[in-house]
């Protein structure tokens, strides 16, 4: 695996399901370290357990699990009803295994070794299309965020923001018109094991009015921000 995508960010809490120790750090490091919030299991069971209690935007999801398999977590998943996207990452990589594992309700199978690179286009392709957005660029007025390169600009000029000011950023421009909570943007931007300080949110959105003009972000007291809708 590469360490490139360590450069690029996404705003999405995702849970990773993988028993090896080493590609276990490894994924989460680099996806932590992309911006992405990430909770890693180890096991089945655990598995299960996570996605009964938190609320996740992608589940990436290995086979050969000890506790319980793989394949058994996906369907149990799609059993409850739950829509989640899931992608695979396994050492299986027979042509039954990957048809299994998608006709199971997989969203995509990505076969180990993989390349951090190919896993992060993989993810941001399947938060788009859950989002229902096509294009990778999202624009809003003068200001354009690019997940795959990891840049903010306005008007033309790349803007320097923190990974956790764009990764809150990010989270406000997919949800434009909508509040999103304190807790609702803490739980998009940290993982389980972070520890996140009382006023976290609250600075990131001050560095973010000073840098990309203080009617971006509205303040509903009591309620949230949003960033509203262009007219």
């Amino acid at each position: 695996m590469t360490s490139d995508l360590l450069h690029e960010g996404e705003t999405m809490r995702l849970l990773l399901v993988e028993d090896d120790e080493m590609l276990g750090h490894g994924v989460q490091a680099g996806l932590a370290q992309a911006g992405f919030a990430v909770d890693w299991v180890k096991d089945g069971e655990a598995a299960e357990l996570f996605l009964g209690a938190e609320e996740y935007d992608l589940l990436i999801l290995d086979l050969g699990l000890p506790r319980r398999d793989g394949m058994e977590v996906l369907r149990n998943l799609r059993n409850a009803g739950k829509d989640l996207p899931v992608l695979i990452l396994t050492a299986r990589d027979a042509v039954e295994d990957r048809v299994q594992g998608l006709d199971s309700g997989a969203d995509d199978y990505l076969i180990k070794p993989f390349d951090l690179d190919e896993l992060g286009a993989r993810v941001r392709a399947l938060l788009r299309r859950r989002g229902g957005r096509a294009m990778p660029v999202i624009r809003h007025g003068e200001i354009e965020l690019d997940p795959a390169s990891h840049t903010v600009t306005q008007a033309g000029r790349v803007v320097d923001i923190s990974p956790r000011e764009f990764a809150l950023l990010q989270e406000l421009l997919e949800n434009r018109g909508r509040v999103l909570s304190r807790s609702q943007l803490e739980r998009s931007l940290y993982s389980w094991k972070d520890e996140v300080d009382s006023n976290a949110v609250e600075v990131h959105i001050h560095h973010l009015r000073k840098k990309l003009g203080s009617d971006l972000i509205r303040t509903v007291r009591g309620v949230g921000y949003v960033i509203d809708k262009v007219r």
